[in-house]
């Protein structure tokens, strides 16, 4: 299913991914992980977000959230540049951390719902990294 330009996206759920320049790490250490997840918390609540599932892989991440479009974008930025500050400074690097703006697909129905819960959740399990989903411990389908 082809990515719809951000200006034509309904307001809605989402399934938002971001990837490391290249393919570099977005995150290191459980430290990186952890950091990012609280800043995930902070933009739930700053931005009226509704999480319904993350998956912190090693080069990029997945959500799958519930918000406006312009919510979505300020949060997304703001959650990004944020990480990717924190990233920079902790790690002594600099430069771009992030390939691009993030991607974003409308979830249209609970059917599509589903499949997109199912296919981030076993991301890891893909890649090798855990046998079942539920044995990833940066993966959950809460509401946080």
């Amino acid at each position: 299913m082809p990515r719809w330009p951000r200006n034509q996206l309904e307001d809605g759920v989402y399934h938002v991914t971001a990837r490391g320049t290249g393919g570099i790490p977005l995150f290191l250490a459980d430290l990186d992980r952890l950091d990012f997840l609280r800043l995930l918390r902070k933009a739930l609540g700053r931005h009226s977000w509704l999480c319904h599932a993350y998956c912190l892989m090693g080069t990029h991440y997945h959500l799958v959230v519930e918000a406006t479009r312009a919510d979505l974008s300020l949060g997304m930025h703001w959650l990004n540049g944020t990480y990717a500050h924190r990233f920079n400074r902790r790690h002594q690097r600099r430069g771009h951390l992030f390939e691009s703006r993030f991607s974003a697909w409308v979830v249209h129905d609970d059917h599509h719902l589903e499949a997109t819960l199912r296919y981030i959740l076993e991301n890891p399990v893909r890649a090798g990294l855990c046998a079942e989903p539920g044995e990833w411990p940066w993966a959950a389908a809460p509401v946080l």
